[in-house]
């Protein structure tokens, strides 16, 4: 490639749609903003670079949805429409609510910390449970479409530029919600950003998620609980692996979750360093060192695993998972201190009680493991979702304005779900009442929320009676 040519390109953009909010991706935060925000009575369109939604419940194929409760396990933080979400693939079959799956289950991997109430899902059916709840919503669905730019006039984002097979667009927003996980809205529209780590800037490393069946479950469960003190299931064989030259893949135990399918586990095992997720070649490049590990890992699955010995590869996801990259600089970033003192935030808009979960840049350790110490239950608040200077503009989802450790707490897709929602309602709210995103009335924005079903603690009687 010629990094180096410039072209100067002149072409007129058809206007492709007018909408009141518009939201920018169809993963978790993107559908309780889209679905908030149509529900609450502003005109709303969502764009989606697939063609199906669910950002990484589907095409990154990660599951399961870690906690959406308190650290112990005791309170549901998350409700409003990720419990709607959970609640209809249930009635489906197609999930387990949190509540009845404990820790160190099989369906949490077999990990205690931070693994409590998680929820185990079918990506299908994650599919189309999003689509039948943006529908029922009446949220207008554009997808196939990606964003390439952002349309910036006096200090306030106007709209976005997207380009699909139909060419290129201009889509006009009163107000665009970034749910991209990159915030790339935010990003070319000039708000100011952070990457990284703060010592060097590297960002956690991406896994290609892929789905493994034929499974011995039994033979699994046996041998994990025979072995005690492994630090991940079969971290003693991985060890032996790597020993004889087997294994390169830098893990030092194997991620695996079983499904609600009889001998189908998904796997969270492939890693790749030194990848910047809003690089398309650096993607590239992870893509394809993804699809080798995953080949090396399926031949170390069958020669060293019991209970896998006649595995075969189900399928792998169709996009890397990212776990970081942009961090907005917004009006109060999160920090790790808030989440350890559980702060109190007078604009709080969502509630979670998942740990700091940092996966290295550079080697084979992270993860969950308590050594960053969280509360049992902390607080995000508004104001993180709100660019310090762009207007028009709310942010949700990994990106929102936080450090490097915090986010590596609420970057989940429970959180998300959460953060995405209270977005949606702030924006049809400053729709109706005519003012800036950054000037929403806080106690209508909460009441709103606790009416519709999400949890804010200690507010929630405060704020039904009010």
């Amino acid at each position: 490639m010629n990094a180096s040519e410039t072209l100067s390109y002149h072409k007129d953009i058809k206007v492709i749609a007018q909408t009141e909010v518009l939201v920018v991706g169809a993963g978790p935060a993107g559908l309780g903003a889209a679905i908030a925000s149509s529900r609450n009575g502003a005109r709303t369109l969502l764009v989606e670079r697939f063609g199906f939604l669910g950002g990484n419940l589907t095409a990154g194929l990660v599951g399961p949805c870690m906690t959406s409760f308190s650290l112990d396990g005791q309170t549901q933080l998350i409700k409003g429409i990720f419990e709607e979400f959970v609640r209809r693939m249930e009635s489906m079959g197609e999930a387990l609510h949190p509540s009845g799956v404990s820790a160190s289950s099989e369906y949490c991997g077999f990990i205690e910390y931070g693994h409590d109430k998680v929820t185990p899902f079918s990506p299908e059916a994650a599919k189309q449970v999003a689509l039948d709840m943006c529908v029922d919503s009446d949220v207008d669905l554009l997808l196939h479409t990606f964003v390439v730019d952002t349309l910036v006039e006096n200090g306030a984002v106007t709209g976005v530029i997207v380009a699909n097979k139909s060419g290129l667009g201009l889509i006009r927003a009163d107000i665009t919600i970034d749910c991209s996980a990159d915030a790339d809205v935010a990003a070319r529209g000039g708000a100011a950003f952070n990457m990284g780590r703060d010592e060097d800037g590297l960002t956690q490393p991406v896994t290609l998620f892929f789905r493994v069946a034929n499974v011995n479950d039994e033979v699994v469960r046996q041998y994990v609980a025979d072995h005690p003190d492994d630090y991940r299931p079969f971290a003693s064989l991985v060890a032996a692996a790597r020993e004889a030259g087997e294994l390169t893949v830098p893990r030092k135990g194997i991620g695996l979750y079983r499904t609600l399918e009889d001998g189908v586990w998904r796997i969270n095992t492939t890693r790749i360093h030194r990848i910047d997720g809003t690089s398309a070649e650096e993607l590239t490049r992870a893509e394809i060192e993804g699809r080798r590990q995953v080949v090396e890992l399926m031949a170390f699955f069958r020669k060293w695993l019991p209970g896998f010995e006649n595995c075969t590869l189900l399928d792998t996801a169709a996009t890397m998972g990212v776990r970081e990259t942009r961090r907005i600089e917004g009006e109060y970033t999160l920090t790790l201190d808030d989440l350890a003192a559980g702060r109190d935030f007078e604009d709080v808009i969502a509630m979670a009680g998942y740990p700091v979960d940092i996966h290295s840049p550079t080697d084979d350790s992270g993860g969950v493991d308590g050594s960053m110490a969280t509360a049992n239950i902390y607080q995000i608040p508004y104001r993180s979702l709100v660019p310090a200077e762009l207007n028009n503009l709310l942010v949700a989802g990994r990106s929102i304005s936080a450090t490097h450790e915090a986010m590596a707490a609420t970057r989940v897709m429970p959180p998300a779900f959460a953060m995405g929602e209270a977005a949606g309602t702030a924006a049809a709210i400053a729709m109706e009442y005519r003012v800036p995103v950054r000037e929403v009335d806080m106690s209508i924005l909460q009441r709103t929320l606790v009416r519709r079903g999400a949890y804010l603690g200690n507010r929630d009687a405060e704020l039904t009676t009010t």
